[in-house]
Order: structure tokens, then C-alpha cells, then sequence
């Protein structure tokens, strides 16, 4: 009686086992989508971060190119601002030669003639004769003063200062900017001003 009633039980337990086996079975096979849908949404889970992530990198990359772009900026003011610098100091190299001889011919010109205008006024025959006898008497003056009048209509009292008139007109157009030079052509950068 024992042993028959274990094996009824045994029998029982298999058929519960049997029908919990073909719940399980009935369940896997009723419901097969749930692990698939699971799946799906596993894979797409990192889809949607990697989708999340991307749209967060645009704005990252946008701001990264826009402090790119700044710094580009920046550099591209500097290498203009120390371009400009190099051309204005050898312009103004380049004025420095011919300045000097423009100012060697004014000093010899000017010498010549106040040494002239000197001998001419000294001469006693000077008042005795007319002003145009007096110049014909004396042809070093006369020659040295239409040489004198003759380059101050040419400008040479413009080329003689040419470099510092460049310097001078640069500062007029530089002032806008918070900015001068020197007479060599160096710019020199004054602090920004503070607004209240």
C-alpha cells in the first residue's frame, strides 16, 4: 500500500510535471515574441544611447568648432597684425635712404646758398647797382637760390620728413583701433579702455 501509493504519487507528480512542463511549453509557444521583443529592445537600447550620444555630439562638435574657429580667429589677427608690422617697418626702411639723401642735397643746397646771400650782401657794389645787375654779379647765389626754390616746389620739404608723415598718418588710422606705432613702423597695442 506504501509503495502503491508512491507510485501513484510518483505518476501524479510526473503529470504535474508533465502539465507544468506543457504550461511552460504552451506559454513558450503562446508567447515566443517576449524574448524576441526583449532582445529587440536590447539591441535597441544601445541604439537609442548611440542615437542619444549622437545628438549630444553635434552640439559638442558645434561648440568645439566654434572655439576652433575663435582660435583661429585670434591667430589669423595675429599673423595680419604682425604682417601689417613687417610691411610698415620696411617701407619705412626703404624711405630711410632716400630721405637721407634728399636731406644731405637740402643742407648742401641751403649752405650754398646763405654762404652766397652772404658774399652778396657784403659786395659794396651791391648798392651802388641795380637788383638785377647785383644777381648777374653774383651767379653762385643766384644759381644756388633757384635751386633752393626750385626743389621746395619738387616737395623736398615733404620727402625730407617722408618717413615720419607715414608714421604720423599711420597713428591717425591706427588711433581707431587702440593702437600706434613709432617712427621705425613697430605698432605698439594700448590696454582697452574700460567701459563703465
Amino acid at each position: 500500500m506504501n509503495s502503491l501509493d508512491q507510485a501513484e504519487g510518483e505518476c501524479s507528480g510526473t503529470g504535474r510535471a508533465r502539465s507544468c512542463c506543457s504550461g511552460v511549453s504552451a506559454a513558450a509557444g503562446s508567447a515566443p515574441a517576449r524574448p524576441e521583443r526583449a532582445a529587440s529592445s536590447l539591441r535597441s537600447g544601445p541604439r537609442r544611447g548611440a542615437a542619444l550620444r549622437g545628438a549630444k555630439r553635434p552640439r559638442e562638435a558645434s561648440a568645439a568648432s566654434a572655439l576652433r574657429s575663435r582660435g583661429r580667429r585670434s591667430s589669423s589677427a595675429q599673423t595680419d597684425l604682425k604682417a601689417f608690422e613687417r610691411r610698415l617697418t620696411e617701407y619705412i626702411a626703404c624711405l630711410q635712404p632716400a630721405t637721407g639723401r634728399w636731406r644731405m642735397i637740402l643742407i648742401v643746397v641751403s649752405v650754398c646758398t646763405a654762404t652766397g646771400a652772404w658774399n652778396w650782401l657784403i659786395d659794396p657794389e651791391t648798392q651802388k647797382v641795380s637788383f638785377l645787375t647785383s644777381l648777374w654779379n653774383h651767379p653762385f647765389f643766384t644759381i644756388s637760390c633757384i635751386t633752393l626754390i626750385g626743389l621746395f616746389f619738387a616737395g623736398i620739404h615733404k620727402r625730407v620728413v617722408a618717413p615720419s608723415i607715414i608714421a604720423a598718418r599711420c597713428r591717425t588710422v591706427l588711433a581707431e583701433y587702440n593702437m600706434s606705432c613709432d617712427d621705425t613702423g613697430k605698432l605698439i597695442l594700448k590696454p582697452r579702455p574700460h567701459v563703465q
